[in-house]
């Protein structure tokens, strides 16, 4: 995964970093951390690239969920119906 923070700041709980506005982050496959946005930050925005799978774990690292490329266009496709624009709508977006 790679993140670039264009406004705010975030942390992870897991390590003793901020990551602030116009921070480069780079996360290896199997980094596994928990991402907070403290109250004081009004807004935080970062784009984030990632290539593969986003695995979820509970506090003893067993499995709660996770999150693909097919995943996401469900979502996608989920919102873009509720919002009336259609489920076909994000296939816009797909090449």
């Amino acid at each position: 995964m790679h993140g670039f923070v264009l406004k705010g700041q975030w942390r992870y709980l897991e390590h003793d970093w901020i990551a602030t506005e116009g921070s480069y982050v780079f996360e290896p496959p199997g980094e596994t951390h928990t991402l907070v946005v403290d109250e004081d930050c009004e807004e935080m925005i970062t784009f984030f690239n990632i290539s593969g799978c986003m695995y979820y774990v509970d506090e003893q690292g067993r499995c709660t969920g996770f999150e693909d490329v097919f995943a996401k266009l469900d979502m996608c496709r989920k919102h873009y119906t509720a919002v009336g624009l259609g489920a076909d709508y994000v296939d816009r977006f797909i090449r």
